[in-house]
C-alpha cells in the first residue's frame, strides 16, 4: 500500500446537537477514519448547523485548540458572532 501523505488542510464544522444534550460540538470530517465516518457525519448533519471551514493540516493542534475554546464558550451560553470565531481562527484558516 503505497502512503498517502496528509491532506493540507482538514474541513470542519461546528454544529448543536439538538439530538442528544444540545451541546455544541466540532467534527473534523477529513481526519475521519472508515470505522466512524458514517456515524459521525449522521450526528452532525442532525444536529444544527453553526460554522464550517478549513484550518492548515501543518497547524491543526493549535486549531484545534482555539476550535475547543469557541466551544466551551458556546456551551457556557455565551453568543458568539461568526466575525469573532473568524477572528480567532484567523491565523489558522486554510
Amino acid at each position: 500500500m503505497a502512503y498517502t501523505p496528509p491532506p493540507d488542510k482538514i474541513m470542519f464544522e461546528i454544529y448543536k446537537d439538538v439530538a442528544r444534550d444540545g451541546n455544541y460540538r466540532v467534527i473534523y470530517f477529513t481526519e475521519l477514519d472508515d470505522h466512524n465516518r458514517e456515524a459521525e457525519i449522521n450526528r452532525a448533519a442532525n444536529g444544527e448547523h453553526f460554522y464550517d471551514g478549513f484550518i492548515r493540516n501543518r497547524e491543526k493542534d493549535k486549531a484545534k485548540l482555539a476550535v475547543g475554546r469557541v466551544i466551551e464558550r458556546l456551551n457556557r451560553g455565551e453568543n458568539i458572532a461568526i466575525a469573532e470565531i473568524e477572528r480567532e481562527l484567523a491565523s489558522f484558516v486554510a
